[in-house]
């Protein structure tokens, strides 16, 4: 993945015609273990917009996904208003996106726990609002427990996975030594992708 220095600029050629063509030079291969955090905008029942940061679990052509627990806001407002916006930063670089999310399917969801750091299969059993009240100690106690009980691990029921297929992507960079710019990407109706370029 590029770091997005301040040399880095959008080739025209690249991603003209497909945003994905482009993102495969900005974002890391999804064999990579590390995962890009992404703020994840949704708006909750009361109406108010939420974050919070999430791990970009892979992509593909279709879109972005992320995991978590189905009992989590997040999923909660996604069911509720199945649209949300995705945010990653880097030095000298931004990347925006608006989509519809949709569940994943079964065989994503194995295929990204699996994939997960094992710290993070351990989080998706214990990660529960009964296990946050209890004290530091007897967390770390628990914690040691069911990882010595646990050598391997399947996805707990809760685990859940979503995917935002973007209707937009909002690719920025800065420069020091010249104005930033925006590269953007809107989906129209027919599937295909209208670009422009747009002050920073």
């Amino acid at each position: 993945m590029s770091d997005g220095g301040a040399g880095a600029e959008i080739d025209g050629e690249i991603g003209a015609a497909d945003p994905f063509a482009l993102l495969a030079t900005w974002l890391p291969a999804n064999d990579d273990p590390a995962r890009p955090l992404m703020t994840l905008g949704t708006r909750s029942s009361s109406g108010y917009p939420d974050a919070r940061s999430v791990l970009l679990s892979e992509y593909d052509e279709r879109g972005f996904y992320f995991h978590t627990d189905s009992r989590s806001r997040k999923v909660e407002d996604v069911t509720g208003d199945p649209r949300a916006s995705l945010t990653l930063v880097w030095p000298g670089r931004q990347l925006v996106v608006q989509g519809d999310v949709s569940r994943a399917d079964g065989d994503e969801e194995l295929w990204a726990y699996r994939h997960r750091s094992r710290y993070l299969q351990l989080l998706a059993w214990l990660n529960t609002p009964e296990f946050a009240a209890v004290p530091l100690a007897e967390r770390q106690a628990r914690w040691a427990e069911f990882d010595a009980a646990h050598p391997s691990l399947d996805p707990p029921p809760t685990w859940a996975g979503y995917l935002v297929r973007p209707v937009r992507l909002t690719f920025w960079e800065g420069r020091p030594d010249t104005a930033s710019r925006r590269t953007e990407f809107t989906r129209e109706e027919s599937g295909a992708w209208e670009r422009s370029v747009r002050a920073g």
